[in-house]
């Protein structure tokens, strides 16, 4: 088993020696698409990595609390990283939807705020202005439910169309109240208020949690990276994770500059996670076992 990274800052360092030490005051939370489930071309075919379940549901009997939180749908997460049910995993929340989607597994509900105003006008003017804009065969439409996102990764040239579908989506957003959360080759719609950070933020302190781990990919894990931030300055230890590279892709520099640790992809997360529950289990073991 792999050691434990050393964090290249000392904040980073610290929030890892408040986890190892306390662990039952820590929260780990994650991102599902780059983070837990390698980015592939179709977004329904996203899958948790196939060590994530299992070394969370070892894990998560040791930790405060876990969560997944995502911009997908809560019920979306819930299904394509297959967390219902497993063993060890009985008090996992999800955030979805930016956290206005709530899925808990100790009862199996899934709780939501009302549906966004504007997302409905915005699917219904997208294939138009899609059009229009002369979008590139390969670009794609995820509807979310509460917001709609754009891919352009099944281009031909991904960079070029999301530059040229950049400004007409933001138009069409401003238009109705929306705003862009841009990504990997991708450019979301969705209505503002609702982020990573904030939902971070309110399940940390909803959980009693004496230190956190937040580990996310892309630009919008940037809102949960500043939530842990500010949860430091608060007195919280906190550990900030980069998944780059590997399967997906390079690292957003962005998220990668703010990172304690980067690791690589999914894959990388995994062993991350699986050397912190060998951390654990070796401190709970005692200096004296066998």
């Amino acid at each position: 088993m792999a050691a434990l990274p050393t964090p290249r800052t000392a904040a980073g360092r610290e929030g890892l020696d408040a986890i190892t030490g306390d662990p039952g005051r820590a929260v780990v939370a994650l991102d599902f698409d780059g983070t837990l489930a390698p980015i592939v071309p179709d977004p329904r075919d996203a899958r948790a990595h196939p060590g994530a379940v299992p070394v969370l549901s070892g894990l998560a009997p040791r930790l405060c609390a876990v969560a997944v939180i995502t911009g997908r749908p809560a019920a979306d997460a819930v299904r394509y990283a297959g967390l219902e049910g497993v063993e060890g995993l009985e008090h996992l929340t999800v955030l979805g939807a930016y956290g206005a989607e709530r899925w808990d597994a100790a009862t199996g509900s899934l709780t939501a705020a009302p549906q966004p105003p504007g997302v409905a006008a915005v699917r219904a003017e997208l294939p138009g202005l899609l059009r229009e804009s002369g979008a590139p065969p390969g670009t794609a439409v995820e509807d979310k439910g509460r917001a709609v996102a754009v891919h352009t990764r099944r281009t031909d040239d991904p960079a070029a169309a999301f530059a040229l579908l950049s400004g007409p989506l933001r138009a069409l957003a401003e238009r109705h109240g929306l705003l862009v959360e841009p990504g990997r080759m991708v450019l979301e719609l969705r209505a503002p208020g609702a982020d990573k950070g904030a939902a971070l933020e309110a399940y940390v302190r909803e959980a009693g949690g004496g230190a956190v781990l937040y580990g996310g990919d892309d630009l919008g894990d940037l809102a949960a990276f500043a939530a842990v931030e500010k949860l430091r300055g608060e007195g919280v230890p906190g550990l900030l994770v980069c998944s780059g590279g590997g399967e997906t892709g390079e690292s957003v520099p962005e998220v990668a500059d703010r990172a304690d640790v980067v690791v690589d992809g999914p894959s990388g997360v995994v062993r991350l996670l699986e050397s912190l529950a060998a951390s654990l289990a070796d401190g709970a073991a005692g200096p004296d076992a066998p």
